[in-house]
Parts: C-alpha cells; structure tokens; sequence
C-alpha cells in the first residue's frame, strides 16, 4: 500500500482504485507492444512508468486515454467500464493527458488552449453533448450548439464566466511563466511553455486521473527542477496521476509507486527505492553501474 493509499484509509477517504488495468495487450505485427499488462492506482497515488525505449510506455498511455484500442483486455476507472479505443469516452470518465511530443494550436492563444481543455465539462453550451457520438444525430448536437453561440441563454454566460475562471486558475499555476502570454499564439512560446500550456490544458478539466507522458522531455535542468515543483504541487493537492519519464530525479521524488515495463511487461514494482536497486531493472533498463547503492542512470 503507497503512502499516500495509507494517508487517504486513515481518514476514511475512498480507495477505490480510480484506474484499474487488467489484461491490457496491444501487438503490432509481431510485435507485443503491451503484453498483459495489469495494474491500480488509487486515489491521490502519483504513479510513475519507467522502461527503456520501445518497452510499451506510451503505448500503455495511449491505451488507456483511448487513443489506441487494444487486442485485449479491460480498463475501468472509479470501478466502470470504459469504452476503449475511444478518447471522448475516456475524456468523459474524467481521464486528461499530455503527449510525449507536445501537441498545440499554434494559432490559438495560450487562453484558447487551455480553454479546449474544458469542452468535457461543459453542459449548457453542449445541450445535446450526450448524442455528440451518435452518427446519425451528431448534426442536432451540432446544431444544438451552434444556436447557444448564436443566443447564449443566461446559463451559457454564466457557465463561460466560470470557464474563464477555471483557465486563469490554470495559467496561475505556472505564474510568469503563462499569465503574460495568455494572449499570445502558441506558436510564439517557447519550448517548454508550449509544454506547460499543454499541462494546464490537461488540468482544465479538473481530471480524475491525469496521465502526463514525458512532461519534461527536451526541458533543460532549470526548467525540468521548476516542473518537478509544480508536479509536487499537483500532488500534494492530492491529483491522481500516471507520469511516464526517463529523467530518474524526478520519477524518485515525485512517486508512491513506480512500474517498469520490458518489452511490453510490467518486470517490477514497488517503490522509488526498492524499483531502482532492482537487479532486475539495473540490467533491463538502467545499465548495471551503481552509485551510493543506488542506480546511476544518465537522464
């Protein structure tokens, strides 16, 4: 049991896992991308996915946001069945995420951005949100919307005030960093501020489970201790979040628990301490060099 499982059992909180795995298999051609893969985390838990390059990482993230479907297996958060090989149906349980190559519109503003984030959310500007993935209806949603644009009635307004107070609690998060570009196109951003827009995006949604694949990848040392900050933040409000990443100084502060993957298996798991002095993962992923007891891994 995490620490943080412990702290939510000690004062009578749910543990119910908010994403239970079981099952999960994903081949392409011959390849066993994910093979079986099984899992939970519960609430609060910070989760991170370690494993050399091509173990089924970002596959087992894209599973589970539904971006891709698998050959086998179930995924249920909060205890219910999500359809799979479907990111609105995921979206609409309440799962968010980030890309390992980050993903923009360049030609929206940061505030644009971020406000993509909370379509999931919305009801009185989405009247017939709940036919939206029905083919032959999908025009009276569509036509449901484009006549509150049109004609906001009094909830419309009201639920757009509170939309953009939800953005600016977002781009507050990353305080200078966001706040004075919140009216600049994203393609003027820099590198890692595209990438923190993308989180802010993600955290719009006030998501039940937040999956980050590599946030800090291409961010220098500076820029990679100042997302470890706001992630440790994240997880200290009690976000629930799966994180896949190389850069072992964040995955050894931030995690309850850390999973590692080899081609497409979960070989160990266990802590942050007890999974980077595994023999197991030292020869799969990390090299077999140690430093102090512990591995030397070259982020």
């Amino acid at each position: 049991m995490s620490r943080s499982t412990r702290d939510n059992a000690a004062v009578g909180l749910d543990t119910q896992p908010v994403l239970t795995v079981t099952g999960l298999r994903r081949a392409f051609g011959g390849v066993r991308a994910v093979d079986r893969v099984e899992f939970s985390i519960t609430p609060g838990e910070f989760v991170s996915i370690i494993g050399p390059n091509g173990s089924g990482k970002s596959t087992t993230v894209n599973l589970i946001s539904g971006v891709l479907k698998p050959d086998a297996g179930t995924i249920l958060v909060h205890g219910r069945r999500i359809r799979l090989g479907n990111p609105e149906a995921a979206a609409a349980a309440g799962i968010a995420r980030t890309f390992q190559n980050g993903r923009v519109f360049g030609d929206m503003t940061v505030r644009e951005n971020v406000d993509v984030g909370l379509q999931t959310t919305l009801r009185a500007s989405r009247p017939l949100r709940s036919v939206a993935n029905i083919p032959v209806l999908k025009w009276m949603s569509l036509l449901a919307e484009l006549g509150v644009a049109l004609a906001p009635t009094p909830a419309v307004r009201a639920e757009r005030r509170a939309s953009q107070t939800r953005i600016d609690a977002q781009l507050a998060r990353f305080d200078d960093r966001l706040i004075p570009r919140a009216d600049n196109p994203a393609y003027t951003l820099s590198y890692a501020n595209r990438r923190r827009t993308e989180i802010a995006r993600a955290l719009a949604s006030e998501p039940g489970l937040l999956l980050l694949d590599e946030p800090a990848a291409g961010m220098n040392q500076t820029e990679t201790a100042e997302i470890g900050r706001q992630l440790a933040e994240l997880k200290a409000q009690g976000q629930t979040v799966l994180l896949v990443e190389h850069k072992m100084d964040l995955v050894h502060d931030l995690s309850d628990r850390v999973l590692v993957l080899d081609e497409g298996r979960i070989i160990a798991a266990g802590t942050p301490d007890e999974v980077l002095d595994d023999p197991r993962v030292i020869e799969a992923y990390l090299g077999r060099s140690r430093a102090g007891g512990k591995v030397a891994v070259d982020a």
